[in-house]
């Protein structure tokens, strides 16, 4: 029994281990364990290229010792640099390749580009105004036109425009007399008759009282133009303030003359 207990502490005090690849190929292929069935020490001689003695368990004893015969490890394959030869694409290369030339084609794109930007723009723009402006029949409206003779002198026509009235006066000479004669620094709102009228015998006014925009009354007032009887303002022959509450003068809208016909707008 001591001899035995000897025997397996001799055993394991002399274990020893041995490092090898951990590749499976390789083990298979180096490590060649022997061993006898009747638990029996067997000399295996080593082979002419290496050899490692360690000591293993036995199949059916305790210890067993055995021989593992190593070969060389295998070489390494080196890695082999790539041997692929490249294209040539020195015939897809510009001819002229200096800076001036580049820099000129350069500017040349950026000119173009710039041009094209600026047409475009340019034509969205138009396109844009054109449908926002007025329509035809819009533009239509936006002009009268007043036959002169269907006017007889010391008359007056009344006419819509741009959803306003507008007073036409066919003035005699004493009314056009009367209007020169009076002292506009006396008046609320100074303005010479001159200032008024292109033509003296043609007085053309927005019939829209300056007060709170009622419209006056023709050939009425204390002073024979205008009256507006909402709040008593009174006109003169030329349309300007004399009395009342109104502010300023009525308003001489834009118009021409043209041939027999006046135009208004």
């Amino acid at each position: 029994m001591a001899s035995l207990t000897r025997s397996v502490a001799s055993a394991i005090s002399n274990r020893s281990y041995n490092n090898v690849p951990a590749s499976a190929a390789a083990l298979k292929h180096i490590f060649h364990v022997s061993s006898n069935k009747d638990d029996e020490h067997h000399s295996s001689h080593p082979s002419a290229n290496s050899s490692v003695s360690v000591k293993q368990r036995s199949v059916g004893g305790l210890v067993n010792a055995a021989y593992v015969n190593a070969a060389p490890t295998q070489a390494f394959n080196l890695r082999r640099n790539h041997t692929t030869n490249v294209p040539s694409f020195e015939k897809y290369k510009k001819a002229n390749t200096s800076a001036d030339a580049s820099r000129s084609f350069a500017y040349m794109m950026v000119g173009t580009t710039a041009l094209i930007s600026a047409a475009g723009a340019q034509a969205t723009v138009s396109d844009f105004l054109s449908n926002m402006s007025a329509s035809a029949d819009v533009l239509a409206l936006a002009k009268a036109e007043v036959e002169l003779a269907s006017i007889p002198e010391g008359k007056n026509v009344t006419i819509k425009w741009r959803g306003k009235p507008v007073f036409i006066r066919h003035r005699t000479q004493d009314e056009i007399t009367e209007a020169n004669t009076v002292n506009v620094q006396e008046l609320r709102d100074p303005q010479q008759d001159a200032e008024r009228v292109k033509k003296p015998e043609w007085l053309v006014m927005l019939g829209v009282c300056t007060h709170l925009g009622c419209v006056p009354i023709g050939e009425a007032g204390d002073y024979g133009g205008w009256y507006c009887p909402c709040h008593g303002s009174h006109y003169d022959i030329s349309g300007r303030i004399r009395k009342g509450p109104a502010p300023l003068n009525l308003e001489i809208p834009e118009y021409n003359f043209q041939e027999d016909k006046l135009i208004i707008g």
